[in-house]
């Protein structure tokens, strides 16, 4: 079976879906789920992006099997290794995605993170902070969406231009590679033929730094979300050599289609 293994329920602090509709929608499409939901430690803003395991574990134990894992995304940044360890020892996570969200203190949705910044450096910061909070959280078991910061980023051509930015892509996969983390493909822009143009290099430059696996993540806070352009996200993962796989009780298991 195919695992979405990026989904976001109610627990997660913007999103409103409820488990029970999840699972509908991935049983219709065949596919298993793991609920990987925020925890971003010193979240800026008004919201709060952290959440009780145990709350978590009581609340959604009972659904857990093999159509449905449970996990979590943790939000990497500087200096807070040691409490986010500290997290994943409440409950026994199945999967554990590290992913960016914040840089220099500021949400990178947001514009106020681009003003006074050339694409150039904004893209230098937001590599260089990855590759070194993944070696910092060498724990965690998944990159998350390496694109992320292409979905908010106000310049003309906001895509991980490999060419372009080359030297600072290979430090991230370096430390991909060199942690044993897997990268995930995130299909919310797969849609985007650009974005996928983009995405190919990048990923087959993982896989040939030694990478083989990859986790497919809809990122879907939504039922409608569940399992978007997997198709592609398939035909992609064969054509850059990277097995699709996805974890339970933290260990990695290989997905059948």
């Amino acid at each position: 079976m195919i695992f979405d293994s990026h989904v976001h329920t109610e627990i997660s602090a913007d999103s409103e879906m409820e488990a029970a509709a999840a699972l509908q929608r991935a049983a219709e499409l065949g596919l298993g789920l793991v609920f990987t939901e925020h925890e971003d430690l010193d979240y800026p803003g008004e919201l709060d992006f952290t959440f009780s395991p145990e709350d978590y574990w009581q609340k959604y134990e009972a659904l857990r099997g093999s159509n449905l894992r449970l996990g979590a995304e943790i939000g990497l940044q500087t200096g807070l290794a040691d409490r986010n360890r500290a997290f994943l020892t409440k409950a026994p996570f199945d999967l554990v995605i590290g992913s960016i969200h914040l840089l220099d203190a500021k949400d990178i949705y947001y514009p106020e993170y681009y003003e006074m910044r050339s694409q150039q450096q904004a893209y230098h910061e937001y590599f260089t902070v990855m590759a070194q909070t993944l070696r910092e959280h060498d724990f965690v078991d998944v990159l998350g969406h390496i694109d992320y910061i292409a979905r908010y980023a106000p310049y003309e051509n906001p895509e991980l231009q490999y060419g372009v930015f080359r030297e600072d892509i290979d430090e991230v996969l370096k430390a991909v590679v060199e942690t044993n983390t897997v990268m995930e493909l995130n299909t919310r822009r797969l849609k985007d033929r650009l974005a996928l143009k983009e995405l190919v290099p990048i990923y087959k430059r993982y896989q040939e730094m030694g990478g083989a696996y990859i986790t497919l993540g809809s990122d879907a806070h939504e039922p409608a979300a569940i399992g978007m352009a997997f198709a592609a996200a398939k035909d992609f993962a064969e054509a850059c050599r990277l097995s699709i796989v996805t974890f339970q009780g933290r260990t990695m298991e290989k997905c059948s289609s």
